[in-house]
């Protein structure tokens, strides 16, 4: 089935104050872990501490293989449950690498008592628009989460707090169930673009891995470990002696870092090459140092592409950073102008 598609109620007074931005994230799905083992489960397979979250507290995590590359990026959340219930976990996840990823977690579930399953529940990111949330709580009818990975169980749905270094805004994880709730909250919500959603995870330095970067990074490379998505107390998974390692032994020469390319003002047919160039511009694709001939010094791992430029999380060392011509696809591709991260990437002295 596919994902229920977002929209204004029919019935929306035009005259009603917008307070938010509403995003659909088709790109997203959200998956279910279920069982008296579920915790236990997850926590032996992932890069972060599911099992010591608070209640009201989500994760980011990755998923790796043996080798200590990443599988997956996901966001992790709990479902409230009195003594005794079964516990549930939701995970939000790029849809494009679901089912594989499913697919090779349910092999290791063996005898644990924990079920698997895709949801049909939806993914919005929700924005505020305004510096005053008191109007915006009034209308949810609670506090909303205000620190980064909090969350909240609201009639609407889940709210969790993205990372956010300007106006606050939430992933909101909603089911069929809460359609009314959620009709009347997007009653007073614009409706903004997916890209412009995607933009601001890249200035926010969030990644996602995606079906194009499975199995090409470690942890560190996308600096999981700066944004609270690396656990080195929490004990054994897929992958974690090399993830271990990297962080106690090894001097990281490569980090993730924000790029931009500018647009061309013309729109002329004249430019119709740098538009498909532009295009080429895709999760996976090689940069490149370009003062050094022929050398790929990294990965485009996630792409947002607004009307005037196209931002890009990249993996890039920092040698080729510090030359300052990094280039897209090939050594004389798109120009990238390296942007500021919210958070200190070079963590290593420079050699």
């Amino acid at each position: 089935m596919p994902p229920i598609l977002m929209h204004l109620p029919a019935h929306a007074n035009p005259e009603t104050k917008r307070l938010a931005m509403v995003y659909a994230l088709a790109d997203l799905a959200v998956f279910e872990i279920t069982g008296a083992d579920a915790v236990s489960f997850l926590q032996g397979q992932i890069t972060n501490d599911v099992a010591g979250a608070a209640p009201g507290i989500a994760r980011l995590a990755g998923y790796c293989t043996p080798q200590g590359r990443l599988l997956a990026t996901m966001v992790l959340s709990r479902t409230p449950s009195l003594e005794g219930e079964t516990p549930v976990l939701h995970g939000i996840i790029k849809r494009d690498i679901l089912a594989p990823v499913l697919k090779r977690l349910s092999m290791f579930v063996m005898r644990a008592k924990a079920k698997l399953s895709e949801t049909q529940r939806v993914v919005r990111g929700i924005c505020l628009e305004s510096g005053d949330i008191a109007e915006f709580e009034a209308l949810i009818g609670c506090r909303l989460p205000a620190t980064v990975w909090e969350k909240t169980d609201t009639a609407a749905g889940t709210w969790i707090a993205a990372p956010s270094n300007g106006l606050p805004r939430w992933w909101l994880i909603s089911d069929a169930d809460q359609a009314l709730a959620v009709e009347a909250l997007l009653a007073h919500c614009s409706v903004g673009e997916l890209q412009d959603w995607h933009a601001l995870d890249i200035k926010e330095g969030l990644p996602w891995v995606e079906a194009a970067t499975q199995d090409l990074f470690i942890p560190q490379t996308l600096n999981l470990d700066l944004i609270q998505g690396v656990s080195f107390t929490k004990g054994c998974y897929p992958g974690q002696e090399i993830v271990a390692r990297s962080h106690y032994r090894g001097t990281l020469k490569r980090r993730m870092i924000a790029a931009i390319v500018v647009h061309p003002q013309d729109n002329s047919t004249a430019n119709s090459s740098s538009s498909s160039t532009f295009q080429a511009l895709t999760p996976g694709a090689d940069i490149y140092d370009g003062s050094l001939t022929d050398q790929v010094c990294g990965r485009i791992i996630n792409v947002a592409m607004t009307s005037s430029h196209t931002h890009l999380l990249i993996e890039s060392s920092f040698e080729a950073v510090d030359h300052a011509r990094l280039r897209a696809i090939s050594p004389d591709g798109p120009a990238l102008t390296v942007q500021s991260m919210p958070y200190s990437v070079r963590t290593e002295p420079q050699k």
